[in-house]
């Protein structure tokens, strides 16, 4: 079984987790500044929000390109959602 068919999916996807890759960089240089707890503890927030939308904007890739059932799809979102 493939997974991601089109490659302007493919792109998409890999610039939404690049730029969760950058939160998360920018992240490890707060920790290491000892910049204030509440503003790590927001970047981390909206890091993990950007995560989840990344995860979704998959799933939705895998409906749009009907490579998965409706029951596979609710079997995903039950176990990683």
């Amino acid at each position: 079984m493939t997974y991601v068919l089109e490659d302007e999916h493919k792109k998409g996807l890999c610039a939404r987790l690049a730029r969760v890759e950058g939160q998360l960089r920018g992240l490890q240089r707060l920790l290491q500044a000892d910049t204030d707890p509440e503003k790590t503890a927001q970047q981390m927030a909206a890091a993990r929000k950007a995560l989840d939308k990344a995860f979704f904007a998959f799933v939705t890739t895998l409906i749009a390109e009907g490579q998965f059932t409706a029951a596979e799809v609710s079997e995903l979102l039950i176990r990683f959602a």
